[in-house]
């Protein structure tokens, strides 16, 4: 096969678009991936031949690629062509896996799935309710538990509020066990190690005399039905995809991933952007490697490799555990929606891929697997409940230990009457056994117990989740994407008063999913 062939066959799919560099672009499989996925069943072609003849083609390939796509199409005719595969399009369910999404079964791919991938998908009416309820669900549990995050000790929240929480309120100034001004202002976790604090001068412009006091709430100032700064970044990457890639056609997912990095760091350091007085460890620590550049990154293409040099230092060195944390989920909720209609494999990669950028830490990565493809799973109408025990089985989880473990706590639940003050307090403990702190393997089995007992009830378990304390933001946003959707795929709709009554975010989630559904 012919370098002009091949380029006719890939071109013969393009859809066109202006990409970052400012170069039309083809739309396939990502292209920093591309000669791995052309390992296998070749068709015949003589690279040097091939490459002779076709010289004078590459101008204009250049204008309808990225410089990153030619040089793959260069590398795929040294060894070859183009392979096989009968992959569908839509998604492809199985049973949730215990390896990593880029595990080397799962990286396998077609030149006919990536010429699949790049064309228009056609999104059923379904899927796109579906991700419009996985959206709001997030939102509105992360705004429903904003006011009592992080309250370790469940009866200060009815001693706070004078009630348990029954819908959306205004936080409080003050919070009983805040240690936020322990919190370090130059990088993750608490203390501090420089004279030039990250918050007040890179981030969070206005806000550094809150660090400075002692039991501040991490979210004072904000309204009723607001939303933390990981949901509101959340959305905005959910922004920079529609604006980048519309039509779900991208050829390089790098270029996808450059273009939120942009967008991510111009909204983070830019003053007024949000209103939250809180960024977790997994922001600072970015920006505290951030400012160190010289000069700092700025364009998506430089940010992509900053991203992609930091991850691997980080991960090559010794872990920071603060960034193995549920909150890491929130970030990752944008990309498995991006990416619903595909396979459950392709999915997943695409979460974990760029949660790699921003949390480099290799003990995270099977738990945003496993979540990706629970979430993915229920979008696409399997039943949460039935995968919720599936994955509380699974290794990453701790195996059938955990699973009878969470069985057992249920049971102890259902010995009270459904709404009593008992059962609520039986939830209480139960989240403070399993983990009520943000670190993933706690925090994670909690949000499935969560999960698992309001499968079927939306509005129960988020209001049950902020009532539960601890974490209970970031656990909250994670289990709401779940409780949406699943109640989405039975026609089910998140109620009104909560959807509606979004404060800051309302408008934003409103364009947002008009754009990510007008596929």
């Amino acid at each position: 096969m012919t370098f002009a062939k091949i380029c006719k066959f890939y071109t013969g799919r393009i859809v066109r678009r202006q990409t970052l560099s400012g170069l039309w672009s083809c739309s396939t499989k990502s292209c920093a991936d591309f000669p791995q996925t052309v390992t296998r069943h070749w068709y015949s072609c003589s690279a040097p031949a091939a490459l002779t003849r076709s010289m004078q083609k590459t101008v204009a390939l250049s204008r309808c690629f990225s410089v990153t796509t030619v040089t793959s199409l260069f590398s795929l005719l040294v060894v070859g062509g183009v392979r096989k595969v009968d992959t569908p399009l839509l998604v492809s369910h199985r049973h949730h896996s215990d390896s990593e999404s880029d595990s080397e079964g799962e990286e396998a791919k077609s030149g006919e799935e990536a010429a699949a991938i790049m064309q228009k998908p056609e999104i059923p009416d379904q899927l796109k309710r579906v991700k419009e309820e996985t959206v709001y669900g997030m939102l509105v549990a992360d705004a429903v538990a904003m006011p009592v995050h992080w309250y370790y000790n469940p009866p200060d929240i009815k001693k706070a509020y004078g009630q348990w929480l029954t819908g959306y309120t205004a936080p409080n100034k003050k919070h009983p066990s805040s240690i936020l001004n322990l919190s370090a202002v130059d990088g993750s976790g608490r203390g501090t190690g420089s004279s030039v604090p990250l918050i007040g001068n890179i981030i969070l412009h206005d806000k550094v005399k809150f660090w400075e006091q002692r039991s501040t709430h991490y979210h004072q100032g904000m309204s009723a039905g607001d939303n933390t700064l990981n949901a509101v970044t959340a959305m905005e990457m959910l922004k920079t995809m529609n604006r980048v890639d519309p039509e779900l056609t991208a050829p390089n997912e790098r270029d996808v991933q450059a273009a939120v990095l942009e967008d991510y760091v111009r909204f983070m350091t830019t003053p007024g952007t949000h209103n939250d007085t809180y960024a977790e460890s997994f922001h600072r620590s970015f920006f505290k490697d951030w400012v160190q550049e010289s000069p700092r990154p700025t364009a998506a293409l430089d940010l992509i490799e900053f991203a992609e040099k930091r991850s691997r230092d980080k991960t090559s060195g010794r872990p920071d555990s603060q960034l193995s944390v549920i909150g890491a989920l929130v970030p990752a909720i944008p990309w498995i929606v991006r990416a619903a209609h595909r396979t459950e494999s392709q999915c997943a990669k695409s979460a974990v891929d760029f949660i790699r950028l921003t949390h480099p830490v290799t003990s995270l990565v099977p738990f945003v697997d496993v979540y990706a493809r629970l979430l993915h799973a229920v979008m696409n109408g399997l039943d949460l409940k039935a995968e919720v025990l599936k994955v509380l089985g699974s290794s990453t989880l701790g195996g059938p230990g955990k699973r009878e473990m969470v069985l057992s706590l249920l049971d102890q639940a259902h010995r009270y009457p459904k709404g009593s003050e008992e059962r609520l307090q039986t939830y209480q403990r139960a989240t403070g056994m399993l983990g009520s702190a943000c670190y993933i393997d706690g925090a994670m089995s909690s949000m499935l117990f969560l999960a698992l007992e309001f499968h079927d009830d939306f509005k129960g378990g988020v209001l049950a989740n902020a009532n539960c304390g601890g974490e209970n933001c970031h656990r909250g946003a994670a289990l709401g994407a779940l409780l949406a959707a699943a109640a989405a795929a039975k026609g089910k709709r998140i109620p009104a008063e909560l959807r509606d009554n979004l404060h800051s975010m309302k408008p934003v989630a409103a364009a947002v999913i008009q754009d990510m559904n007008d596929v």
